[in-house]
């Protein structure tokens, strides 16, 4: 299979790794405009092959593609592969924003061809666990789930100057994870963010952004969603899931890697050393997902993660953004109707 890479940023590099040792994987295109950022990737993988545009990629007869670029392109690729016929994959979120996000669930509902969105806790074995015992029902009653993304360092100003806001880039990925295990729908949230008082205004303040954000999440069964997220998180890459029912609770995320330090005398878990950023922490979930990309592309397995699916955790995004502007909590149903007017 010959499979395209859009994008050789930092997850797109990342991703160039893992699909060249992909069994699967016969042959890699990849295109970036900042030819630093190829002559890296091909210096570490020069069996790659390299063009030097998106459109000389999606004609080049590659069986799938994976969108890794920035934010604000992601719906005029996924647009241009699709009227290609060429199944896609594309990092989160759908698009830079809700309009264009609604104009790509709208322009791909009637095609055959598949388009992913990743979200890579869904193939993390520890979240794919606590999934299975929600669903086992050996939980009983879920009355609390508990999701965090606590990053170890910011991403440079140029990324999130575009990013969309810290709702929309990182607590996406808790607000997926709580929906995909539970199966339940978020359909109100109160946000709250913070700012670093020693970051410079183009970080954060330039922009309305917050360096940290916490979140309650009212699920559609009454279920309580807390999330909790900072761009700055001393000790490591922090990622976790709690899920607490009426007989019994679960966590994913608790191994030796955790980035805690445990302040009771003679405990000496986590050993560590602390996972220190998702390459390391989720390298087997990218691993996973990305495998099943190809065999969604090959026709093999039904897509994860549709647009649909993933416009559920992109509804939140907007609510949490507005909750967090306006101080106030906001549902889904108000963005939408926000989003239908507008």
């Amino acid at each position: 299979m010959r499979i395209g890479l859009i994008g050789l940023g930092r997850i797109g590099s990342f991703h160039a790794d893992t699909l060249a040792a992909l069994d699967g994987v016969d042959e890699l295109v990849v295109t970036d405009p900042v030819t630093a950022a190829v002559d890296a990737v091909t210096a570490r993988l020069p069996a790659v092959r390299t063009v030097d545009s998106p459109e000389a990629l999606l004609a080049s007869g590659v069986d799938g593609v994976v969108i890794a670029a920035a934010t604000n392109p992601h719906a005029a690729l996924i647009h241009a592969a699709v009227a290609k016929g060429v199944p896609t994959f594309c990092e989160k979120p759908v698009a830079g924003s809700i309009a264009e996000s609604i104009a790509v669930q709208e322009a791909v509902a009637g095609s055959d061809v598949p388009v992913q969105i990743g979200y890579p806790r869904r193939f993390d074995p520890a979240f794919v666990a606590a999934r299975d015992a929600v669903r086992s029902g050996e939980l009983g009653r879920i009355t609390t789930v508990r999701s965090t993304t606590l990053d170890p360092a910011p991403p440079p100003a140029a990324y999130l100057a575009v990013s969309g806001g810290i709702f929309r880039d990182c607590s996406v990925h808790d607000f997926d994870a709580v929906r995909w295990v539970t199966g339940q729908e978020v359909v109100e949230v109160h946000a709250v963010g913070s700012v670093d008082p020693d970051a410079p205004a183009e970080m954060y303040a330039d922009h309305g952004d917050h360096s940290s954000a916490s979140v309650l999440l009212t699920l559609s069964d009454g279920t309580i969603g807390v999330v909790s997220n900072t761009r700055t998180n001393g000790r490591g890459y922090d990622v976790r899931l709690e899920v607490h029912g009426v007989r019994d609770a679960v966590a994913a995320g608790l191994d030796e890697g955790l980035p805690l330090r445990a302040t009771q005398p003679g405990i000496t878990w986590p050993a560590g050393p602390p996972h220190a950023f998702f390459m390391d922490r989720l390298a087997d979930a990218f691993r996973a997902e990305l495998t099943t990309f190809t065999q969604v592309a090959a026709g093999t397995v039904d897509n994860p993660c549709t647009v649909t699916d993933a416009m559920g955790t992109a509804w939140a995004a907007e609510a949490a953004t507005l909750s967090a502007a306006e101080r106030r909590p906001v549902t889904l149903e108000e963005v939408r109707t926000l989003a239908r007017s507008s």
